[in-house]
C-alpha cells in the first residue's frame, strides 16, 4: 500500500460557538477571495450544517442519503441554483450547465449522443496526438504545471472537438483569453449573496466582460464556419459535427450556431478547464510520491497508440481518480429546493439553497479512511468502492452527471502517462501550492515542479 500523506489543504477559519450553525456574512470576504479557506473544520466531519443570511438559508449536505435524494431521486425538485450561475453567464449564456427543466432536457437529448461509448474510440487518435505534442512542448527546468497541463487539456478539447491543433491561430487565443477569464472570474458572483432584481446589473469584472466577450466571438466564427462546412457536406466527423447535425429526438430541432455557442463554451470550461486542474494536481501528488510516479512510469511504458493500450493503464486511471477525489476540479454544486423539506429533522423552506459539495464528501471523516491522505492503491479495495458510492462525485451524480465524464478519465489517464513515462517530476523546495477556488480547484500562485526527462 502507498505510504499515507497529506497534500496540501487550505487553512479552515477558526470555529464558531455553534457546531451546526454559521453565518454565511461572517464568511463573506473569505467566500469572494476564496470559497475553500472559508470552510470550518468540522464540516469535514458534519452530515448538514446550515448557513443563515438576511435574505436566504443554505444547507450544506454530506449526508450520503441527502445527496441521493437531490441528486438522483428528485432531481427536478432541486434545479441548479441561479444564484451560482450568475457569475458565469457572461461566458456561458443559456448552456445546458446553467438551464432547467425542458430546456435542459432539450440540450441533453442532442449533447449525450456525441459522448455514447463508442465516441471515446473515435476520439483516442486526437487525444493521443495530443498527448504527444504536450511531451514534445514541455522543456526540463522548474516548470508551471498548471499551465502545461492548460495548454495539454486545451488542445484536447480543439483536436476532438474541432479537429484543431492548438497551434491554430484562433484556438490559441480562445486558449489565452480562457486563461484570463479563469483568473478574473471568482466563483461566486456578488449576486449569489444579495437578492439582486432582474434589471439590475450583475457587477461582474471589466476583466471577466472583456475576455468572455472576446472568447464567445471567437467560438461564434467557429462554430459558423463549421455550420457552413457542414452545410457544404465537407465537415470533419468530430464532436462538434456529431452535435450540430444531431436533431433533437422529440422536437426534432437541431442546435443553432447562437445555441452552439453556448453548448462550446461549456465544453471548454468542462473539458479544458477541470481536466487541466485534475492532471496538474496529478503531477504535483506525483512529484511528492516518487514511489508511485515509478509505478505509473513502469506501467506507461507499455503505451502504444492503440485504443486497447487504456486497458493496461489500471493503476495511472486509479491515480487520476485519486487526484479527482483530493482536488475535485468543481468543490461545490448548488440547487434550490422547489417545496417545503426536511432535512434531518429540520425544516427547510422553498427557495433554500442546498449545497451538495464534492470537496468535503471526498474528504469526509465518516466516509474514507485516511480522507486527507494520497492513497491511489485504495481504489483497489472493496471499502473504497463503499465509500465512492457514498462521497465521490468528481463529475456529479444522477441525470444531471457530466456527459463527459468518461471521456475525461480517458484523457487524465493517457496525459498523465505520456509525460510521466518521458519526464521525471519533482517537488520545489519552498512551493508548496495552496489549494483555492477559481472556476476550479487551482493553485494559489500555481504549481511549479522540476521536470527532468527520463
Amino acid at each position: 500500500m502507498t505510504a499515507p500523506a497529506q497534500p496540501p489543504h487550505p487553512r479552515p477559519p477558526k470555529p464558531q460557538a455553534r457546531a451546526d450553525r454559521v453565518s454565511l456574512w461572517g464568511y463573506l470576504r473569505l467566500f469572494r477571495r476564496d470559497i475553500l479557506s472559508a470552510q470550518p473544520a468540522r464540516l469535514y466531519r458534519a452530515w448538514m450544517a446550515e448557513f443563515r443570511t438576511p435574505f436566504f438559508r443554505s444547507y450544506l449536505c454530506n449526508d450520503p442519503a441527502l445527496v441521493r435524494r437531490v441528486l438522483d431521486e428528485r432531481p427536478t425538485d432541486f434545479p441548479k441554483s441561479g444564484r451560482v450561475t450568475e457569475g458565469l453567464l457572461p461566458l456561458l449564456g443559456r448552456s445546458v450547465f446553467v438551464t432547467n427543466g425542458e430546456e435542459w432536457l432539450h440540450q441533453r437529448r442532442i449533447i449525450d449522443p456525441a459522448f455514447e461509448g463508442g465516441r471515446m474510440k473515435e476520439a483516442f487518435p486526437a487525444i493521443w496526438a495530443a498527448a504527444e505534442a504536450a511531451v514534445a512542448r514541455l522543456e526540463p527546468g522548474e516548470v508551471e504545471v498548471e499551465l502545461a497541463a492548460s495548454h495539454a487539456a486545451a488542445d484536447v478539447i480543439f483536436r476532438t472537438l474541432f479537429s484543431l491543433p492548438i497551434e491554430d491561430r484562433v484556438a490559441q487565443a480562445v486558449f489565452h483569453e480562457f486563461r484570463a477569464y479563469q483568473r478574473s472570474q471568482p466563483i461566486l458572483n456578488l449576486a449569489a449573496f444579495l437578492p439582486l432584481p432582474r434589471w439590475m446589473p450583475r457587477l461582474h469584472r471589466r476583466a471577466t466582460l472583456r475576455s468572455a466577450g472576446l472568447i464567445r466571438g471567437l467560438i461564434t466564427g467557429l462554430t459558423a464556419d463549421r455550420a457552413a462546412a457542414i452545410a457544404a457536406g465537407g465537415a470533419p466527423d468530430d464532436l462538434a459535427t456529431k452535435i450540430m447535425t444531431t436533431p433533437d429526438p422529440v422536437t426534432g430541432v437541431p442546435f443553432g450556431t447562437a445555441e452552439m455557442v453556448d453548448q462550446v463554451a461549456i465544453f471548454f470550461l468542462a473539458g479544458h478547464e477541470t481536466s487541466a486542474s485534475a492532471l496538474a494536481w496529478a503531477l504535483y501528488l506525483l512529484a511528492t510520491h516518487p514511489e508511485v510516479q515509478d509505478r505509473v512510469a513502469a506501467e506507461a511504458a507499455a503505451l502504444e497508440p492503440v485504443f486497447a493500450t487504456v486497458g493496461g493503464l489500471r493503476f495511472t486511471r486509479d491515480v487520476f481518480r485519486e487526484a479527482l477525489r483530493l482536488y475535485p476540479p468543481v468543490p461545490m454544486m448548488v440547487r434550490q429546493n422547489r417545496q417545503a423539506e426536511e432535512f434531518r429533522g429540520r425544516q427547510v423552506r422553498p427557495g433554500a439553497q442546498v449545497v451538495i459539495s464534492p470537496w468535503h464528501l471526498q474528504r469526509h471523516e465518516r466516509i474514507w479512511a485516511n480522507p486527507d491522505g494520497f492513497d491511489p492503491d485504495r481504489w483497489a479495495t472493496p471499502e473504497a468502492r463503499e465509500s465512492a458510492r457514498e462521497g465521490y462525485l468528481p463529475f456529479s451524480r444522477g441525470p444531471r452527471v457530466c456527459p463527459g465524464a468518461g471521456f475525461a478519465m480517458l484523457e487524465g489517464t493517457l496525459l498523465l502517462a505520456h509525460l510521466v513515462r518521458a519526464f521525471r517530476f519533482e517537488p520545489v523546495t519552498g512551493k508548496v501550492p495552496v489549494p483555492v477556488a477559481h472556476l476550479t480547484v487551482r493553485a494559489q500562485d500555481g504549481i511549479w515542479l522540476r521536470v527532468t526527462r527520463r
